[in-house]
């Protein structure tokens, strides 16, 4: 830990959704331009702490802190760039062109009675730009592939010009080629364009390989830290019950 305030502070959290328990007593920090990745198995807490985080969920007990200001009053919430779990397969059909999709993310910074002006076009081109997708500003989603599609809510979340980029398996009906290049954008986002990057994924390998720190969740906070801790036997026993072997690439 520096001696900088942390951009996200989460400080003894839990949830249940009624009976059950989800997440219990996790307490973590993330610095301003960290590259987190969120790993654990099916039902370990993982959409729900991002929920959390952005949000949409209060917890039970527990605070999550944003700039070192309260979530429960951070007034500037757009801030929080939250592309959620399979959004890109799910409104594939939606007869909307990518420049609506992302114009659309100006919508929280306007204000209900907010007119779209000049400053918001050029968000929405800067936007488009940074995620490599200008050239689509025209085309049907629906006409586009699942990484393309991405890139698009991608840029829908950078048009607010947010601190941090929250991702809910964003790789899901993304094909393996796809895949790669899009672990490449997102780690120029985190490297060029100094975001803060969260995200949850299943893929171990790659996510020891790509991130800066990593977060391993099952209910409660396994571990945080390097990625080098998803090589060590005993963390992935704890997370997933059982011995997994691992496959590591080379380039």
């Amino acid at each position: 830990m520096s001696g900088k305030q942390p951009l996200i502070e989460v400080q003894d959290v839990s949830f249940r959704y009624g009976r059950n328990p989800v997440i219990e007593h996790v307490s973590f920090s993330v610095e301003k331009g960290d590259y987190v990745g969120i790993i654990g198995p099916n039902g370990s807490g993982k959409t729900t702490l991002l929920k959390i985080l952005v949000g949409l969920l209060r917890p039970e007990s527990g605070s999550v802190r944003i700039d070192g200001m309260s979530l429960d009053v951070y007034e500037k919430k757009f801030e929080i760039g939250y592309v959620p779990q399979r959004i890109a397969t799910e409104t594939a059909s939606f007869p909307v062109t990518v420049s609506e999709v992302v114009e659309s993310g100006r919508t929280a910074a306007l204000g209900v009675f907010g007119r779209f002006g000049s400053e918001d076009a050029r968000a929405v081109q800067k936007a488009l730009k940074i995620a490599r997708i200008a050239d689509l500003k025209d085309q049907r989603m629906s006409r586009l592939s699942g990484g393309q599609r991405q890139r698009v809510y991608v840029a829908r979340a950078l048009a607010a010009n947010p601190k941090m980029l929250i991702l809910d398996e964003p790789f899901v009906g993304i094909d393996i080629a796809a895949q790669k290049d899009f672990y490449d954008f997102l780690r120029e986002l985190n490297l060029k364009e100094k975001l803060t990057i969260l995200f949850v994924s299943h893929d171990i390998d790659v996510i020891a390989e790509e991130v800066k720190s990593v977060i391993c969740l099952n209910r409660g906070l396994l571990c945080y830290g390097k990625p080098s801790l998803l090589h060590e036997p005993q963390i992935i026993e704890k997370l997933y019950g059982r011995k997994i072997t691992h496959i590591h690439r080379h380039s």
